[in-house]
């Protein structure tokens, strides 16, 4: 049982320029290895994702 939820927000685009997902911020690595981490590799993964963000 999982108990930290996926960051997806069904917006799956890949942006070319830096890797990341334009909807949650994962690398294509880190969204199709989600369910197979474990809660400790998700929550860093989850601490990564603000600084991600593009400045608005």
């Amino acid at each position: 049982m999982t108990t930290v939820p996926s960051p997806c927000v069904n917006w799956c685009e890949i942006n070319p320029n830096d890797g990341y997902c334009r909807g949650c911020y994962r690398t294509l690595i880190e969204i199709a290895s989600w369910s197979e981490l474990s809660d400790l590799d998700k929550l860093a993964i989850w601490d990564k994702l603000e600084a991600r963000k593009p400045n608005s």
